[in-house]
């Protein structure tokens, strides 16, 4: 479903910070880690390994090695449960495991996400096997090494390791991993209610998004904290039109009323909108984004409402999405024959509304007042979820720091509003305060999610290893 980056700094922002290129870092020998980071790069390596990309029904296998990993490393089966699902024709599966508190709880559950699948990675178009974890030049490449299989890993090594370790945490800690998050969703959303109904949790954190945003020459200047996300909504347009023989045209042509109506979406502004985690944003990157942009994004975080502020922050690619709902056309098709008058033609539109602005019956209204014309029709052609912001309370801003501040002393932490969509609009829905707190470092460049060649840095992969490890032991200890 994520169709944007989710470490949201672009690359016009991060290159303003600089854009030096380092050398090469000499990287230890297999044999110099640690035998916590042999574990993990072996988990790491063996869930790259599996082909969860829809199509493939591997999410079952992944499953099963996870589940035999977890009662390795001491879980008992029963608080081990694999949940069966059909994603839209495809068998898939979920997994939760519950790491019990010992005694009674001294506070309610956390429940901690991640997904299992990955997008479609075809190995004639890539540079290295794709589903296979390769070590070059500094990197790991391999599709799902960000997105999500890094988290997958982080979160089930964190868990192995502390059992392996004796630690009983003092509230239960539940790990709920989907199935299908870059397709229907149907795990994500049935485990999001299960997870309401039962568990009941306190706080939900997610491996999904967030993280720290590095420069162009990996220099560290802030970690982020994803606290909401857009809704994502698509519309198709059509408008048809008896049609005719092509030497005979006509005033109603169908594909240039409908141009003309992709035009009117074009030109469409929506109303600048803010909210507390956006103006928190702007107030943290304002002061690392040097000139008129990091001045802009200062004073808009003071005051909303500055025009000039706006009129600088809209006009920035990288900022200008962060300040409304915004719709976009991507796919259009028409006609039916080269010699004939189209008798239907039809545009993808597809919308990110900014949260709290009625969803998608306020973003339909606006684009049908926009275009002004009624021979077009809309159907929306997703399931929609709408979903509020949540708050970067103390006790998660005391862990995040305890997970950050080990590796990078003193770092600016600031929330963020995501543009793409993960698992944690469906829990934010049900009311369940849910934030992103990947322990990944990115820099724009690297940034290769859903693309070719996804990878993360090797020293990056090890040096993030005690996040969640300091996280949840300051949350449960």
């Amino acid at each position: 479903m994520k169709t944007m980056m989710k470490l949201a700094l672009t690359a016009s922002l991060l290159a303003m910070a600089g854009t030096a290129s380092l050398p090469a870092l000499a990287q230890p020998t297999a044999t110099q880690r640690s035998a916590q980071e042999q574990a993990a790069r072996e988990l790491y390596r063996n869930i790259i390994g599996f082909r969860t990309a829809r199509g493939h029904k591997q999410v079952p296998a992944m499953v099963a090695y996870l589940k035999g990993e977890f009662v390795k490393a001491g879980f008992p089966e029963g608080d081990i449960t694999v949940t069966d699902y059909d994603s839209d024709g495809e068998p898939t599966q979920g997994l939760m495991v519950t790491y019990r508190a010992k005694g009674k709880a001294k506070a309610g559950p956390i429940v901690l996400l991640g997904h299992m699948d990955v997008v479609e990675a075809l190995p004639e178009d890539w540079e290295r096997p794709p589903f296979t974890l390769t070590e070059e030049e500094g990197y790991f490449f391999g599709r799902g090494t960000l997105d999500n299989k890094y988290g997958i890993a982080s979160l089930a090594h964190t868990f192995i390791r502390l059992k392996k370790e004796g630690w009983t945490p003092r509230r239960d800690l539940v790990l709920v991993f989907s199935g299908d998050e870059e397709t229907g969703m149907i795990s994500t959303r049935a485990q999001a209610k299960m997870v309401a109904e039962t568990i009941k949790p306190a706080l939900v954190l997610n491996s999904d998004a967030g993280g720290i945003r590095l420069t162009e020459d990996f220099k560290p200047i802030m970690f982020g904290v994803q606290a909401a996300e857009k809704t994502f909504a698509t519309f198709e347009l059509t408008v048809t039109n008896p049609g005719g023989h092509s030497s005979r045209p006509r005033p109603d042509n169908a594909i240039y009323e409908l141009a003309s109506a992709l035009k009117a979406i074009e030109a469409y502004r929506f109303p600048v909108r803010d909210n507390a985690i956006t103006r928190g944003s702007f107030a943290e990157l304002g002061k690392i984004t040097p000139g008129p942009l990091g001045e802009a994004m200062l004073a808009f975080s003071r005051n909303p409402a500055d025009e000039a502020a706006r009129a600088t922050l809209l006009a920035s690619p990288a900022t200008s999405n962060m300040l409304s709902t915004t719709c976009v056309a991507t796919m259009l098709k028409g006609g039916h024959a080269e010699n004939a008058l189209p008798q239907s033609a039809t545009a993808t539109v597809n919308c990110r509304i900014f949260p709290g602005e009625g969803g998608a019956a306020a973003a339909e209204a606006a684009l049908k007042k926009a275009i002004g014309n009624d021979k077009v029709t809309f159907k929306l052609a997703t399931d929609v979820v709408e979903s509020p912001a949540s708050t970067l309370d103390a006790e998660v801003l005391g862990a995040v720091k305890a997970g950050v501040h080990a590796r990078f002393p003193d770092m600016v932490i600031a929330p963020y509003m995501e543009s793409g969509g993960t698992d944690g609009m469906h829990y934010r829905a049900l009311g369940l305060n849910t934030v992103a707190i990947s322990g990944a470092a990115m820099r724009d460049a690297d940034m290769f999610a859903h693309g070719l060649n996804e990878r993360i840095r090797v020293e990056d992969f090890y040096a993030g290893l005690d996040h969640w490890y300091l996280i949840l032991k300051h949350l449960a200890d």
